[in-house]
């Protein structure tokens, strides 16, 4: 889920929390017959710790003739993430993996120097209304890890520790949070949590990790007396001890961050890099028809941008 026709996301009114860096709002588009709306990258803010690309996909019902069918297309120099609230996807790529994403699972899918893949509505789901919600994320690899070899993780829910307490509920999807430590591997310091909190209810966001946000999925949040909606974007100032705490209604979060990025990356469609010769080189493998073919999805795939 990577092409995406619409607008830079726009920065939001400063609050009265000094702890808060930045506020985004994200731009909309249709893609496919349902939202997506994208609040990394921004003019104002290019990255949280590795993330790169925030997505939120729906959520939206698909119609019995309508399909999700996000052709074979390359990345380069980053892992994308794709964690589902509802729906499923086929996920195939050049590496020969295929399988379905479930809501609540994980997928990692690693570039390094190139991977092909695809996301489309499974065959036996085609047909049927289909509900879809959900996020894909982008993680910028470190300098010496941009050229790895592709790799594919895929982690089921069941292997994500689970946190319920009193008033608060969800996984910790990658890296640690709350005394609870994720299975999922990165390469770097990363930070992706669900977190539902009810009404009334605090949780501490510590200094843990070196930069931190918040993207509000449903509900409101209070931070220090500012509320904040739904589809809102919340980029806290580094080493500041922050309480979360849910509005009047409750509110569903994902908290993501972890180390900067220390060097300059650079962005160009479905590419990431520290250097613009490697997005030229790319740009010129896909065009030529260098990079390798998703098996069981050869027919189709997503031309080279004009531009």
């Amino acid at each position: 889920m990577s092409f995406f026709p619409g607008n830079d996301p726009a920065a939001g009114d400063a609050f009265a929390c000094d702890a808060i860096e930045n506020l985004i709002i994200p731009r909309s588009s249709d893609i496919g017959g349902f939202a997506v709306r994208r609040a990394l990258p921004t003019r104002e803010r290019r990255l949280v710790g590795p993330f790169i690309f925030f997505d939120r996909m729906g959520p939206a019902i698909l119609k019995a003739g309508e399909a999700l069918d996000v052709k074979p297309h390359p990345h380069i120099g980053l892992s994308t993430v794709t964690y589902l609230f509802d729906g499923e996807i086929k996920h195939r790529d050049s590496l020969g993996t295929e399988l379905v994403i479930r809501p609540g699972d994980i997928n990692l899918m690693t570039a390094g120097r190139g991977i092909v893949h695809s996301e489309r509505t499974p065959e036996n789901l085609r047909g049927h209304p289909l509900s879809m919600s959900g996020l894909q994320t982008w993680l910028a690899l470190p300098d010496n890890k941009e050229e790895i070899a592709p790799d594919f993780d895929h982690t089921a829910r069941e292997a994500l520790p689970l946190i319920d307490a009193v008033g608060a509920t969800g996984r910790v999807v990658i890296g640690a949070f709350a005394g609870y430590k994720s299975p999922v591997k990165t390469f770097t310091d990363t930070l992706y949590v669900d977190l539902t909190l009810q009404a009334g209810v605090k949780v501490p966001l510590s200094t843990d990790h070196e930069e931190r946000a918040i993207y509000i999925l449903s509900g409101s949040l209070d931070v220090a007396g500012d509320v904040f909606a739904a589809d809102q974007l919340i980029v806290f100032r580094a080493g500041d001890d922050i309480t979360l705490k849910g509005g009047l209604s409750g509110c569903h979060i994902m908290i993501f961050g972890g180390a900067a990025v220390n060097s300059k990356r650079y962005i160009w469609w479905n590419f990431v890099s520290s250097s613009k010769e490697r997005i030229e080189k790319a740009k010129d493998e896909w065009r030529t028809g260098r990079f390798d073919i998703v098996p069981g999805d050869e027919e189709e795939f997503v031309p080279l941008p004009q531009g």
